[in-house]
């Protein structure tokens, strides 16, 4: 992992700090966590879960932070903040215990807790050990990632923006006479031309596929008249993801494709509308059902307005009924209300916001409305 693939060292200092606050003001002792995005979101690592343990241990008193890793994995490590930030490095190889250095690194007290992402091949041998069961550390973590600091933001610009080019190209690829997973090819090579280290997901939903929310793609050829569903995103270095939706009609629309469309796209307007701190996730759902409501098909919107994203492409917070959250300057979450009628067609229309201190701004800026190729 290159310098180029992370943050400034005192990022994640500071991450490290917070996290240490948020430890003590929950009672906990230590924090361990293995590979995944919070191990990514504290040190910049991108280091990858294998059967050999790799852990960080913070203790809450403030003491150096210790990076518990096999010694043929230390390569795991070049690239992040952990040198640089004077962090120890507890290595050990094959035959010895490493669950017994991860119990050295840790200080006094019994409240410890585990990151989510930890795999039970080490957390049960690492809880046998302990003299009371590890808690969840997600409260803790999930409160620290759902605020996305300056340089957070601007990854997700970033992203937003690349994903966007993506979408500004698909008159080139959506074309009557392909497949679906002939566009879906043309697509996964310009998410990666236009910046992103990989697709990490592709819906081409073409007609009656198009109803299924979770449809990827098939080999269905798309005919002319179709209206389809195209959502996309992927990771742009440091590892922050785009996520954004847009629905298009090869020729024009038949029947009352474009008035729905255009409902959907005042019901998108009005959620994003709706989002500023001090506002429930729940109100911002109930503010993208609305007009759907009022036009008559709010039954055609069957899941939720949206979820957050960062190093996960779904994190806190869910913009779902029944979410009491209140959004906070920071919080970064998509707003993707969609209507669906199975055996015809569905549209979806989302961008990723991020809450700022009077209202939020979108990193998504291609058009809303339904597309006509």
């Amino acid at each position: 992992m290159s310098e180029e693939t992370r943050f400034a060292a005192d990022v994640y200092g500071d991450r490290l700090e917070r996290a240490v606050a948020a430890m003590r003001a929950a009672h906990l002792d230590a924090l361990l966590v293995t590979p995944g995005p919070d191990l990514r979101y504290l040190l910049g690592s991108a280091a990858q879960s294998f059967e050999r343990l790799t852990c960080l241990v913070i203790n809450a008193d403030g003491a150096t932070p210790s990076v518990v890793v096999p010694k043929l994995e230390l390569a795991s490590l070049q690239g992040s903040a952990v040198s640089d930030l004077g962090l120890r490095v507890l290595d050990w190889v094959d035959g010895t215990d490493p669950y017994k250095l991860v119990r050295s690194a840790l200080h006094a007290g019994s409240r410890v807790a585990v990151a989510d992402a930890m795999p039970a091949l080490h957390l049960i041998p690492l809880a046998e050990s302990f003299s009371g069961l590890p808690v969840s550390a997600t409260p803790v973590l999930r409160e620290l990632r759902m605020i996305k600091d300056e340089a957070e933001i601007e990854a997700l610009r970033r992203a937003g923006a690349a994903i966007d080019r993506v979408h500004a190209r698909m008159g080139d690829f959506l074309m009557a006479g392909r497949t679906e997973a002939q566009v879906a090819a043309d697509i996964d090579r310009a998410i990666q031309e236009e910046g992103h280290t990989e697709a990490a997901f592709i819906i081409v939903g073409s007609g009656p596929h198009g109803a299924d929310p979770h449809h990827e793609v098939s080999n269905r050829v798309i005919q002319r008249g179709d209206v389809v569903v195209i959502d996309i995103g992927g990771p742009v270095e440091p590892g922050y993801y785009s996520d954004s939706t847009r629905t298009y009609v090869l020729g024009e629309p038949r029947g009352e494709v474009a008035k729905r469309i255009a409902e959907l796209e005042r019901a998108q307007a009005a959620a994003v509308a709706a989002v500023r701190p001090g506002v429930t996730a729940e109100a911002v759902d109930a503010a993208a059902r609305a007009p759907l409501t009022d036009a008559g098909f709010g039954d055609a919107f069957v899941h939720r307005t949206g979820h957050g994203i960062g190093l996960s492409v779904h994190e806190e917070p869910y913009i779902v009924a029944g979410n009491d959250l209140e959004l906070r300057a920071g919080m970064a979450f998509s707003v993707e209300p969609g209507i669906y009628f199975p055996g015809e067609w569905g549209a979806r229309i989302e961008d990723i916001v991020v809450v700022t201190e009077d209202g939020c701004e979108s990193v998504n800026q291609q058009p809303h409305g339904l597309t006509v190729l």
